[in-house]
């Protein structure tokens, strides 16, 4: 099966069973395909996940992107 075929596969498919999909895929292929950035640490590594595990079991408690963008944004604005 082509990686266009399985992408069209996954359109259907609910977001979270494709972020399921998408973080297995990473995890049986990330090291082997050499993913991710070189420069971080096993424990920098271990808090990002952390960090993601919790945004998944709380998403009530994050922000949109754009919002953050926004923010930052504006403060940027406010210096110049």
């Amino acid at each position: 099966m082509s990686v266009t075929e399985l992408i069209e596969k996954m359109r259907p498919m609910p977001t979270e069973e494709k972020r399921a999909f998408m973080e297995k895929v990473w995890a049986e292929y990330g090291d082997e395909l050499g993913w991710g950035d070189p420069e971080l640490t096993r424990e920098q590594i271990d808090e990002l996940e952390r960090r993601a595990a919790k945004a998944r079991a709380h998403p009530e408690l994050c922000r949109p992107m754009e919002d953050v963008f926004a923010d930052i944004e504006k403060r940027y604005r406010a210096k110049q």
